[in-house]
């Protein structure tokens, strides 16, 4: 068997017990703080004169601070509701379809059929169990009704939300880490590491931190100095798109070092194939951002 050099750090997956079942768990703290510094991100990004002075926005920001407050709970909402929801039909279902002896059902032998017979797991989050890609689609959601009901411009606010979202998923993937699961393929790098939980007690890649490292530090990097240095935000749509195609690489890239699932089609996992989707949407909206003609400054 091959040996770890680095060990894995062990650390309780619960902060903090407070009574009985309820307690302050690290995952939880990851989607707070993500949504925390997006929010103030976001309002950082507003505050600052300089990003708003060219056409289409002519000095003013494309919303306000009680509108990004209020979007941050139909954020907020979309992200848990269509998170779990992607979970339980992708993972829970489908994948433990596939798998029922639990090889690579997440959810552990038994699913789907016990979603009949226990119906309160399907809202089981706390037991684990949230779908990044049915998360993203639950905020286009909530973006786009929020857009709609308060007659905001639906590319800009969703250029907003796509330029901050890499924080919270360099957060959740630090708390999957600390949980130790969506752990990696086998590996003799001298950084892999054991985890606990894994099949087999061999070292692994620790693939949730190349996730935190590319779909979080790189990808917050690179949509930053999109919207200071080059202006991306002039082209509405533009920001979203490079982060639907970003996330979409970075992911199909990271998925050949991570093994929690099942071959979904002809070799390529559910996070390979819900990529390409990402892939083909954000494709999608940027064309629709270079397409449309650059507004021009008033003379």
């Amino acid at each position: 068997m091959l040996e770890a050099v680095l060990p894995f750090p062990h650390i309780d997956p619960v902060l903090l017990h407070i009574w009985g079942p309820i307690a302050i768990r690290w995952y939880a703290l990851a989607y707070i703080a993500g949504l925390a510094l997006g929010w103030w991100m976001i309002l950082r990004m507003l505050h600052t004169p300089s990003l708003w002075t060219n056409p289409p926005f002519n000095g003013r920001p494309p919303a306000t601070d009680d509108d990004v407050g209020d979007l941050f709970v139909w954020a907020t909402l979309g992200v848990i509701i269509g998170g779990r929801i992607g979970w339980v039909l992708l993972y829970g279902i489908i994948l433990c379809s596939v798998s029922p002896d639990g090889g690579f059902c997440q959810g552990g032998a038994g699913l789907p059929m016990d979603f009949l017979y226990h119906p309160i797991r399907i809202v089981a989050a706390w037991d684990g169990g949230m779908s990044f890609h049915g998360g993203a689609l639950g905020v286009i959601a909530a973006i786009v009704l929020f857009a709609r009901r308060r007659k905001l411009a639906l590319l800009q606010i969703g250029d907003l939300v796509c330029a901050v979202q890499p924080i919270g998923q360099f957060f959740g993937r630090i708390a999957n880490f600390i949980n130790g699961e969506l752990w990696g393929k086998p590996s003799d790098v001298p950084w892999a590491m054991v985890f606990p939980q894994a099949p087999g007690h061999m070292p692994r890649h620790p693939s949730q931190l190349y996730e935190a490292a590319l779909e979080g530090i790189l990808l917050f990097a690179i949509l930053q100095i999109g919207i200071r240095v080059f202006r991306w935000q002039d082209r509405p749509g533009l920001t979203s798109g490079v982060f639907l195609i970003g996330y979409a690489v970075l992911r199909y890239f990271v998925e050949f070092f991570r093994e929690p699932d099942a071959p979904f089609l002809a070799g390529v996992s559910m996070g390979q194939a819900l990529s390409i989707l990402f892939l083909i949407g954000g494709g999608v909206v940027l064309w629709v951002a270079l397409r449309a003609p650059r507004a021009q400054t008033a003379a």
